[in-house]
């Protein structure tokens, strides 16, 4: 089994897990450290947990309750399964409303809406997304407990407090885009809880924290690739993205061009701008 942490910040930890045992491996117990979600993204795997067996296949989902030991077994399946794991810490639990016996379901089969959160996690996991993974750990545990359960939360229109309250933090992160902020800070600067925070922003807004984080971003960066003579590696890191290919990746799929292209573009390029004028 190979674990990989790709995030961990405040009440979210992130894991990519890739297991290639196959039917003549050995299962051996373990333990569940936390409340987890574990998106099976690829391939098949059983899992002995509470007194039942479970077939988990592409789309289903692993629930970890603290405490719980499982067995995961390999004996019909064929070899290789990849999950993506979020492992969430007991305030973020209560705050989502989820009762002991929701996650001590063990596992929970191949679902519509989950099943799309899970790829949605994916993607953002792979950097195919602007939302953050501790967004999605909030969203995806809320998901959960919405489907299992078959209540949606009902939400409440935000107070004008709360409306003044994301307003503020949104200039905030305007003027500090450029440094890195996760959602556990500017709940902090709004005096919210994270997850009230997230729910408050999204609501008031239209946009995650994250993702008007990101957006912040690639507006300095598009002023400064017009105006600006410096190096595009030089603006990517300026702005602060941390990786120049995710800068460029990410610059691309908003703006339809690369920063170079919106460079040229920006000082009268007219080939580029025909194309852009034109694109369906």
């Amino acid at each position: 089994m190979a674990a990989t942490t790709i995030f961990q910040r405040g009440a979210v930890t992130v894991s990519d897990y890739r297991c290639e045992a196959g039917p003549g491996d050995r299962p051996y117990a373990e333990q569940h450290r936390c409340h987890s979600i574990s998106y099976v993204r690829k391939g098949s795997f059983g899992c002995n947990t509470r007194g039942h067996a479970y077939d988990l296949v592409s789309g289903s989902i692993m629930v970890g309750y603290p405490g719980d030991e499982y067995v995961c077994t390999h004996d019909h399946h064929v070899c290789g399964d990849e999950c993506l794991s979020f492992f969430l810490a007991p305030e973020l639990v209560e705050a989502v409303g989820g009762r002991a016996d929701l996650w001590q379901a063990g596992c929970i089969p191949p679902l519509p809406d989950l099943m799309v959160f899970g790829e949605l996690a994916q993607a953002t996991a792979s950097g195919g997304s602007d939302l953050g993974l501790d967004e999605i750990g909030y969203g995806f545990a809320t998901r959960f407990v919405a489907t299992v359960t078959g209540h949606s939360n009902n939400r409440r229109p935000a107070s004008g407090r709360d409306r003044r309250r994301a307003i503020e933090t949104a200039v905030w992160i305007d003027a500090h885009s450029d440094q890195p902020i996760d959602l556990e800070q500017a709940a902090a600067t709004a005096d919210l809880s994270p997850f009230h925070f997230l729910r408050v922003f999204a609501d008031v807004l239209g946009v995650t924290p994250h993702q008007y984080l990101v957006r912040s971003r690639l507006r300095h960066a598009a002023r400064l690739l017009a105006d600006d003579a410096r190096t595009i590696t030089d603006i990517a890191y300026d702005v602060g993205f941390g990786d120049l290919s995710n800068f460029v990746r990410t610059f691309r799929r908003a703006a339809g061009v690369s920063p170079r292209g919106f460079r040229q573009a920006s000082k009268g390029d007219r080939k580029i701008l025909q194309e852009r004028l034109t694109a369906h």
